[in-house]
């Protein structure tokens, strides 16, 4: 489990990366066509809003932390940890806890379907 675990880090900090947040074709990789995403403030969104937007903003710095990894099924995960969000326009940074959850297509792919970050005090 801690080989799934070190991959799905290496995934979703991959979304970290400004060059990977400006690329649809490198973010429709990552992401699964049913995925949906609930930001902070309480919105949903889908891959198609998020193809559309991710590439237009400026990527934040992201840290984070505190990782940990739940099997849902065989092939479903989710991934659980803290993230320090400091955003170009902001002189200090917002905290979060986290939750993605990953799913291993039948091609061995890993995408995520679904990403939740709920706004939280300092970490």
């Amino acid at each position: 489990m801690e080989d799934l675990k070190t991959i799905l880090i290496e995934l979703e900090e991959r979304l970290f990366q400004p060059d990977v947040r400006s690329s649809s074709t490198e973010l429709s990789k990552l992401i699964s066509d049913d995925f949906i995403e609930v930001n902070a403030s309480g919105l949903r969104f889908g891959k198609v809003n998020v193809l559309e937007r991710l590439p237009t903003e400026i990527a934040p710095e992201i840290t984070a932390r505190d990782y940990e990894l739940r099997m849902l099924g065989l092939d479903c995960a989710q991934l659980l940890y803290q993230a320090e969000v400091l955003k170009n326009e902001q002189l200090s940074p917002t905290y979060s806890h986290r939750c993605s959850i990953w799913r291993r297509s039948s091609s061995g792919q890993w995408q995520m379907i679904y990403h939740q970050g709920t706004t939280c005090t300092p970490l």
